[in-house]
């Protein structure tokens, strides 16, 4: 099957998800203080824990989805699958055993799958941050899928 693309327009003002494991929490809200200026340009969303203390910390309105263990990986993965979130900034533990492990591959799997830019880490965070493509429009190319959902079910 031949793959087709289409162009998503990611206006100035993206969707952006905030996430981070319990031992990467503290990592995240002092990158996000750090950033709060450039982070308030933009709608911010979160899991459940990591939305509450990036409100108290920074001030910010943040839209909390449930707790990463309870489905809020989840649930930004299906606002990724929706085109609801243009980009991902999840601090992720490589290191610790994750009770939801399947939930986080299948969130860096559904990024990938629609070309959302993804920050594991402080210092991809910091690359897109200082991007113009961050705080300015973007075109993103996204295979388009139309042929794969109208298939024919065997």
């Amino acid at each position: 099957m031949s793959s087709q693309y289409k162009k998503i327009n990611i206006p100035e003002r993206k969707n952006i998800v905030l996430i981070a494991h319990d031992n990467k929490k503290r990592e995240l809200l002092e990158w996000a203080v750090l950033h709060a200026k450039e982070l308030a340009k933009h709608n911010l969303y979160a899991t459940g824990t990591t939305g509450k203390l990036l409100e108290r910390e920074t001030g910010l309105e943040v839209t909390c989805f449930e707790s990463g263990p309870l489905g809020g990986d989840m649930q930004a993965g299906a606002y990724i699958a929706d085109g609801k979130l243009d980009l991902v900034l999840f601090f992720w533990d490589p290191l610790a055993a994750q009770p939801h492990d399947p939930d986080v591959r299948a969130l860096l799997r559904v990024a990938v799958v629609w070309n959302v830019p993804l920050a594991c880490n402080q210092s991809s965070a910091d690359f897109l941050i200082t991007s113009p493509y961050f705080s300015g429009k973007y075109i993103k190319t996204v295979t388009d899928f139309t042929v794969y959902k109208n298939r024919k079910s065997p």
